[in-house]
């Protein structure tokens, strides 16, 4: 049962998580190189508006990424794989998804990942589905019933 609260918990956080990089992303969206009403402005000028818009960019892809895997982690919630290592598929400790809630590997497989230079193809940003309000599933609360643990 501490399992199951734990996801629950875990549930909660994920959307939350979700909904705060959502606001972000539209509001990222808003921050476009707009010299608004300073007018024409030299070099250093041109120069800083490029850096901040570099930076910009920059962090929207990797909010966008960091979204795309905290919808991902919701999904296996729903499909009642949450929590199962992708690779060697024993259940992940409940320590390491407080600490990291969309993994989806085992600190061993992580680390055997990391050692053979692979990385998961699905962390590319996402631009299409990162901007996505509506979401596709249903956001619907979650109770214990619904989460399935060996």
């Amino acid at each position: 049962m501490a399992r199951k609260d734990a996801l629950l918990r875990l549930h909660k956080r994920l959307v939350a998580q979700r909904d705060d990089l959502r606001s972000k992303l539209s509001g990222d969206l808003n921050l476009g190189g707009d010299r608004g009403t300073r007018g024409p402005g030299d070099i250093g000028d041109e120069a800083h508006d490029g850096a901040c818009n570099e930076l910009n960019s920059r962090i929207a892809s990797l909010e966008s990424r960091e979204l795309a895997m905290v919808e991902r982690a919701l999904k296996s919630l729903r499909d009642g794989t949450y929590g199962k290592c992708e690779a060697c598929g024993k259940s992940i400790p409940v320590a390491r998804l407080q600490a990291l809630p969309y993994t989806t590997l085992c600190v061993e497989c992580q680390r055997q990942r990391e050692l053979n230079g692979g990385f998961d193809e699905d962390t590319d940003a996402d631009w299409e589905s990162a901007f996505e309000f509506e979401g596709r599933m249903s956001d619907r609360e979650l109770t214990l019933r619904d989460i399935d643990v060996d």
